[in-house]
């Protein structure tokens, strides 16, 4: 599998050591430990914000923001090493919603104000976020959307629910789609709104997933009242706010992560020619795959499909390799997290069950494909 030491220039190399040292020297015991037995991609509050917090005490809890707004200021490579050092040493995932969902379109549609307000709150982890996007009834389908927000002197009253909000029951802020106008297409009249979540008429109800975890949730508004000041972007023009960013939710990278994990089945392999064959046609696919971030990363090629592409070929990819450990690492893994049980076999079930809905959201997979051949073949 890709290994990218060999290829590191003297200054890559010294800052891949720069990385390698800070993380062994900051990152506790025992977050790696919780991280470890962590199944989701996002991990609990309670582990990833302490983590962030020594990250953005050293600048780097946002390698992909621009110096400007508090990055660090890295090209691609460096991001890439960063990210890779971070998946060997067991770091804990930092939350997505904030950092690398929301924070993008704040700096693009945002005003001075918003900007000034809420960047620094996410970097420090102050504000933890969560997406209002996906309801009953409409999430392949997000134009559908029903959430109801109807002007009332300077506020909007909302009426409705959203459904699978990922940590609602932690986060503070909302970022959410809502129903502006019923006229013309309902594209048309969306509008993106950022919500405190202590605002009264806000009601969350858990959802638990096939694995056990409470991670998801549905959200009630019952004429909650949002500022129409907390509106990104222009009224009924929230679905280009919302496609801004799916690109940043759908893209990423994958290939670090899925290598690691590769790597551990493999070492759990035993000398079973069949399975061992599934396991190099996995290498072979994650060394595509990661040179496809690589090009995303450093905006090569058709910029505009990676988004699409880099989410169904990393949900895939990841899917498949759940199957080759619950393959080979067998029945102890159904006894999900007993504590006499290795971290890599507590956790196998577990993940296989949660990982199942990772090429449905953020869109589906085949709506991922539509969306390529579109641009391909127009």
């Amino acid at each position: 599998m890709a290994d990218m030491d060999t290829a590191l220039s003297p200054e890559l190399s010294a800052f891949r050591d720069e990385v390698r040292s800070f993380i062994a020297a900051n990152l506790p015991d025992d977050l790696r430990r919780a991280a470890r037995r962590t199944p989701s991609v996002f991990h609990d509050p309670d582990v990833s914000l302490p983590w962030q917090r020594i990250l953005n005490a050293r600048g780097w809890a946002a390698p992909d923001w621009p110096v400007e707004f508090g990055g660090p200021g890295w090209d691609a490579v460096q991001r890439y090493i960063f990210i890779s050092e971070c998946v060997a040493a067991d770091a804990p995932h930092l939350a997505p919603m904030g950092l690398k969902m929301v924070a993008p379109v704040l700096m693009h549609y945002g005003t001075p104000q918003q900007q000034a307000y809420y960047l620094p709150r996410i970097l420090s982890g102050e504000d933890y976020w969560c997406q209002g996007f996906s309801e009953p009834g409409s999430g392949s389908d997000l134009a559908s959307l029903r959430l109801r927000a109807d002007r009332d002197g300077s506020d909007y009253v909302l009426n409705g629910s959203k459904i699978w909000t990922t940590h609602a029951h932690f986060a503070n802020r909302m970022f959410c789609l809502v129903r502006t106008s019923a006229e013309g297409k309902p594209q048309a009249g969306i509008s993106f709104l950022l919500i405190d979540m202590d605002t009264p008429g806000i009601r969350i109800s858990p959802i638990h997933t096939l694995a056990g975890d409470h991670e998801l949730n549905q959200v009630f508004f019952d004429d909650v009242r949002v500022p129409q000041a907390n509106r990104l972007g222009a009224e009924n023009d929230g679905w280009s706010v919302a496609k801004h960013l799916l690109a940043f939710e759908r893209g990423g990278v994958y290939a670090p992560a899925l290598v690691a994990r590769l790597r551990e089945v493999e070492r759990a392999c035993p000398e079973d020619p069949v399975l061992r064959q599934k396991i190099a046609r996995q290498a072979v696919s994650l060394e595509a795959l990661q040179a496809i971030e690589l090009k995303a990363l450093r905006k090569e090629g058709p910029t505009a499909m990676y988004p699409s592409i880099l989410k169904v070929l990393g949900t895939e990819a990841s899917q498949a390799i759940d199957v080759l450990a619950c393959d080979i690492l067998g029945t102890p893994g159904w006894r999900a997290r007993e504590a006499d049980l290795p971290d890599d076999i507590a956790v196998t079930v577990p993940r296989y069950l949660n990982n199942r809905a990772a090429s449905i959201y953020a869109g589906s997979n085949e709506i991922q494909r539509d969306i390529i051949a579109k641009m391909m073949l127009g």
